[in-house]
Order: structure tokens, then C-alpha cells, then sequence
């Protein structure tokens, strides 16, 4: 489907990549993998010919459709989330445009008998066949669907775009790609601004995607789930192997250590025959020995092994003072935004040494409670923190707080204070900002960089209390399981808003569930949540299979209901085209009877007159029966 030959592209006289080839074939679901600056997103930006390599060639068949989520997107101001999600079906969109048009031309005009009516009438049955062949009768319900998935409601439907924020734009966004059947998606992040449930709900929706599908994606969990092969960029080579991440993992350790044995057997080898060479060398009876040992050494190819890109964050929480037993108590707190009521008597009560996780659709509240928490934002009900409490908040978007201005040392120097100013550059070291990196502006880092930035800028302020909101947004992989590792040796207090479910494996005890203004607790990690929201689930199935016939029922009787519109529909489009025909026919026998009788002998003499005159009439009584059997037919469904 998609040939690469050997691709380059470099920046700042540095390769990404040198001189890489893959092919990508149907059904492939490709995970993008690296550390963050690898190249993963230029490389999704030039297989959609967003961006043009340095050398190389890329080759597709003709007609293969690319859909691409980028991580940035612009939307048409005043459009409804369903008008802009129906921008997916261009085809669709164009012939209802054309079926409109046409059908106000048949509204104003009266000349029933003219040939310009009767050609509208042919083409709005043209029109509505080739409407129901790509789906037109479809579409509405098949984006109702997908939206759902994605977490929206049906009240959300006929809102603006304009009144949603970037990560639900996003959604409507990903909507659009998934309903325009591409060959090709590629996928950058396509999880970032998505819940738990949405994430499971695009994991059957991916695995079941008939065409190519790479994406670029540090949610470990997502990518086992989803890809069956996994193409890892790394100090500008490629690791192509087709197995889904974890399972690659596991085997290119296995190729890189064979490699590492082979590599010290020969290593002996050429030390062994370089002895004998040295050996042979100083005998006069060996020299010619020796030279055929040389010769011999000079052709063995070397085994090389893989590089391993291996510099990862060096992280640590330490507390600062101990706090009391009870470090935050909440009663009957709530949250309304205008008329919107987000969050309604909450009680919850966190004792020191908790690690506890926030879950739950977006726009539940679990950024607005972090926020309260931290007394970021007016309330009511009381909410108390206890004795010594001190608290590090890292915000969903903690890195766009950051001066784009400001070199990466400045931003640093400006928060820390006479204690920590000196430690400054130890600490950037600390996260892979070393020597002149240090230098660069804020605004020219990657979103992963940016991220590790406003990580090491939180550490500058001393806590016990930590509270995260989304911090693995942009992480790569490896930086996302050291941050796990240091947050689970931290002895202070945890609180994580995160719809990343590998991160939160093991990490938290206790799971806070936000649904409908209300929290509930789940006394166990993430994974024991998902167990007792599908034992939930089962139990909700239950209690309604005393409904299940009659909703059966009406379900069944709306479906005959919609498929006897859709038959009526057809059936009146194949009327008007026979009662066209027919129009048209009666047209030319009326001219004929005309000629006949004015001038009869000059008629009659045309070749084949006869044959031609009766396969008129023939074809007209056919007609005439075959629109009696659609007006019965029509009739009955009336």
C-alpha cells in the first residue's frame, strides 16, 4: 500500500533518520515509538506529505485516502459539534447539496412536459440512488455512534465547537477521521485528551480498522492493546519487527544480547589470531603463515550491535516536612461554573502516605476538585487541609506556564531561591537538559521537553503533598516509567488525575471514580476498578433483561419503520424516472401519429419504420405495466 526507500531527513546539520525503508501493508496497526526528539511526529508529517524529506521516495497506490490527527488543529468558528463532524462526508454532503437543488428547481417549475423536467427528474433519481450506495442514509446515525464513543453526549450535539475546549476539539477531530474510511490513519497522540472509557471504546474501534493504522503514542497499555507491529526510531535507525510493543521489547532484548554474545565470541577469535599473527611474525618459517592469517582477519565482517539510546530522567520526590495523619478533609464541597453544576456535596477524607487516583469521563471534576485542593478556585462547602501540610501541584497544562521567552537555566534561576539556586544546573542535568541545551528558548522545546522542564521547576519548591493533573501528557515512554518509579518511592502524599491506565498499574491504593457530581470510592489500583466497573456493568445488564423484549420490540419495529421509509423512498424515485420515460415516449408516438397523418407515404418509406414504431409502443405498455406494480407497491406502504 505505502513503500519507503531509503528516507533522510536531517535538522540542524543532524540526522533523525538516514537512509530507512518500510513498507506498510493492510491491516497493519503500527506503533511509532522513541524518545521524545526522535523524529516519530516529523515522520507522520511526511508519510502525509505535510512535510518533504531530505532525500528518499515514497510510493502509494493511486488512489489511497490519508487521514491525519495532528497535534494541533484549526476549526471553522460557528459550527455545531454534529455539522462539523458531518465535514467527514465531503461525497455525501455534496450530493444532498445537489438533491436540494434540484428539488427547489422541481418545486418552482410547472412545465410538467418539458424535456428539462423530465432530465431533473432523471437526475434526482441518479442523484438518490448513488446518495444511498455511499451511505447517505446512514451517516447521521454512524457519527451519532462514534461521538458517543468518544464521550459525548446527545445535549452536546448542537453546541458550537467555539464553547468546547482544544482537547474535546481534538475528539471532534479524531470523530472525523474515524468515519471517513482513509486506507491510511495516522494518529499523533490520539489518546492525550482522551478518558478511560473513550480510550477502551478507540481500542475496539482500532482493532477492528480494515486499513493502515500508525500511531504515535507513549500509552503503553493502548499499544499493546492495538498494534500488532511496532517500528521504534532511535539514534536515527529504525527497529521494525512485527509485534506489538511490549512483545518487541522483549525481543529486541533478545536479538541485542545474542548480538552481545556473538560480538565477544568473535572478539576473542580476533584476539586468539592476532597473537598467533604477532607469534608467527617473528619466525622467518612462519611469515608466510602469517601474512595468510592477516589476510583472513582483513576479511571477517564485524558484528555489530544495535545502539541503545539509554539516557533517561534521574528523578526523586523528597518530602519536606512531616505532615499530620489527616493532611486533606473535605465536606459537602461543591462547584457550579454559571448554571453548570460540575461538582455537588463532596466528602472525602485523605490521610498522609495515600496514593490515590482521580478517574472518570472529562468534565466530571476531577481538575476542578485538584484545583480546589490546592485553593486555586472558590467553592462552597469546606475543605481543610491538616497540620504541616504543604502542597506541589503540577498542572494538566503546567507547561504552557512556562515564558517561551526565557532560556531553560533562566526559567529555573528566576523560581529557585538562595538554597536551591546553586543546585540549578545538577538538577537540569538531572532531566537531560545538559551543557549548552541549557541555552535553548522555551519555545523552541518539544511538548515531552516542555513537560520535563515544568517537572524539574516543581521539585524547586519544598512539599509532602503532591498533586498531578495529566502529568504523562507528552512523557515518551521511558520518562513516563521513571517518573512512575520516583512517585512510587515517594513517601509523601499522591493525588493523580490520569487516564493513563499502564502509568497508574501499582501506583495508587485508592481509586476515585467522578460520575454525574458525585465521587465514588474504590478501594484498590486501577486495575481493581476496572474489574468492579465491568462487574457494575453486568449487573446493570441484569436488572434490565425484564426490558430487554420490549425494547427489542420497539427497536425492531423502528428499524421496519426506517427500512419502509428508506423502500418508499426508492420506490417514488423509481416512479418518477418510469413516469419520465413514459412521458418521454408518449412524447415521440404523438410526433410519429403526427407525421403519419400529414404526410403518410414518406413516413411509412423511412427504413425499418414499422419495427421501430412498434418497439415504441411496446415499450411503452411495459412501462405503463411496471409503474402499476410500483404504485401498488407504494400503495401499501403509504
Amino acid at each position: 500500500m505505502l513503500n519507503i526507500h531509503n528516507l533522510s531527513i536531517s535538522f540542524g546539520g543532524e540526522y533523525l533518520f538516514e537512509e530507512i525503508a518500510f513498507r506498510l501493508n493492510a491491516g497493519d496497526r503500527v506503533g511509532l515509538v522513541g524518545k521524545n526528539g526522535a523524529g516519530k511526529s516529523t515522520m507522520l508529517k511526511i508519510l502525509s506529505k505535510e512535510q518533504e524529506p531530505d532525500s528518499g521516495q515514497i510510493a502509494m497506490d493511486k488512489e489511497v485516502k490519508i487521514g491525519f490527527l495532528k497535534q494541533d488543529i484549526d476549526f471553522v468558528l460557528g459550527r455545531t459539534v454534529l455539522d462539523e463532524s458531518y465535514e467527514a462526508f465531503v461525497e455525501i454532503k455534496k450530493i444532498e447539496r445537489e438533491i436540494e437543488k434540484i428539488n427547489a428547481q422541481l418545486a418552482e417549475r410547472t412545465d410538467y412536459e418539458s424535456e428539462s423536467y423530465n432530465q431533473l427528474i432523471t437526475d434526482l433519481s441518479d442523484h438518490t440512488h448513488q446518495y444511498e450506495i455511499i451511505g447517505g442514509y446512514n451517516y447521521q446515525g454512524e457519527t451519532e455512534r462514534v461521538l458517543q464513543g468518544l464521550g459525548f453526549v446527545r445535549e452536546d450535539f448542537d453546541k458550537l465547537t467555539d464553547t468546547f475546549s482544544g482537547g474535546w476539539r481534538m475528539r471532534i477531530e479524531l470523530a472525523k477521521l474515524l468515519l471517513q474510511n482513509n486506507d491510511i490513519l495516522l494518529l499523533d497522540e490520539p489518546t492525550n485528551h482522551l478518558d478511560i472509557e473513550s480510550i477502551i471504546w478507540l481500542e475496539n474501534f482500532l482493532k477492528n480498522y480494515p486499513g493502515v493504522v500508525v500511531i504515535v503514542s507513549h500509552d503503553k497499555m493502548f499499544l499493546d492493546n492495538v498494534t500488532n507491529r511496532t517500528i521504534e526510531i532511535s539514534l536515527g535507525r529504525i527497529y521494525d519487527y512485527n509485534k506489538p510493543y511490549s512483545k518487541y521489547l522483549v525481543l529486541r532484548k533478545e536479538i541485542r544480547d545474542q548480538q552481545l554474545a556473538a560480538q565477544k565470541n568473535q572478539s576473542k577469535q580476533i584476539e586468539q589470531t592476532e597473537k598467533l599473527i604477532e607469534k608467527f611474525r617473528a619466525k622467518a618459517t612462519k611469515a608466510s603463515m602469517a601474512q595468510s592469517l592477516i589476510k583472513k582477519l582483513d576479511k571477517v565482517e564485524r558484528i555489530e550491535v544495535d545502539e541503545d539510546d539509554n539516557a533517561v530522567m534521574n528523578i526523586s520526590f523528597p518530602i519536606s516536612i512531616q505532615p499530620g495523619k489527616v493532611v486533606i478533609e473535605a465536606e459537602k464541597v461543591g462547584k457550579k461554573y454559571g448554571e453548570k453544576e460540575i461538582l455537588s456535596d463532596i466528602n472525602l477524607l485523605v490521610e498522609r502516605g495515600s496514593k490515590t487516583a482521580f478517574v472518570g469521563q472529562n468534565g466530571q471534576g476531577k481538575s476542578t476538585l485538584a484545583k480546589i485542593i490546592i485553593d486555586e478556585i472558590s467553592h462552597t462547602g469546606a475543605l481543610k487541609l491538616g497540620h504541616n501540610v504543604q502542597i506541589g501541584y503540577f498542572a494538566q497544562n503546567q507547561s504552557e506556564y512556562l515564558d517561551g521567552e526565557l532560556t531553560i537555566h533562566d526559567t529555573m534561576i528566576n523560581a529557585a531561591n538562595e538554597k536551591t539556586r546553586s543546585k540549578v544546573r545538577d538538577m537540569l542535568g538531572a532531566f537531560l537538559f545538559r551543557g549548552d541545551d541549557v541555552e535553548k528558548k522555551v519555545k523552541v522545546l518539544s511538548g515531552g521537553e516542555r513537560n520535563r522542564l515544568a517537572l524539574c521547576k516543581l521539585l524547586l519548591e519544598p512539599f509532602n503533598v503532591l498533586v498531578m493533573d495529566e502529568p504523562t501528557n507528552h512523557l515518551d515512554i521511558k520518562s513516563k516509567n521513571i517518573l512512575k518509579e520516583a512517585l512510587k518511592s515517594f513517601e509523601g502524599t499522591l493525588i493523580l488525575v490520569s487516564h493513563d491506565r499502564d502509568f497508574l498499574q501499582g501506583l495508587t491504593n485508592t481509586v476515585y471514580e467522578f460520575k454525574n457530581k458525585q465521587i465514588k470510592e474504590y478501594l484498590g489500583d486501577i486495575d481493581f476498578y476496572l474489574e468492579q466497573r465491568r462487574v457494575a456493568d453486568l449487573r446493570d445488564i441484569e436488572k434490565k433483561d425484564k426490558q430487554t423484549k420490549l425494547v427489542s420490540e420497539t427497536k425492531e419495529s423502528a428499524k421496519r419503520s426506517y427500512e419502509d421509509q428508506k423502500k418508499l423512498k426508492s420506490l417514488n424515485n423509481k416512479l418518477s424516472n418510469v413516469e419520465s420515460k413514459i412521458n418521454k415516449l408518449e412524447k415521440e408516438i404523438k410526433e410519429i401519429d403526427l407525421e403519419l397523418a400529414i404526410n403518410y407515404d414518406q413516413t411509412i418509406a423511412a427504413p425499418n419504420f414499422f419495427d421501430t414504431y412498434q418497439a415504441k409502443k411496446d415499450e411503452l405498455a411495459s412501462l405503463m405495466e411496471n409503474w402499476e406494480i410500483l404504485q401498488e407497491e407504494i400503495d401499501t406502504l403509504s
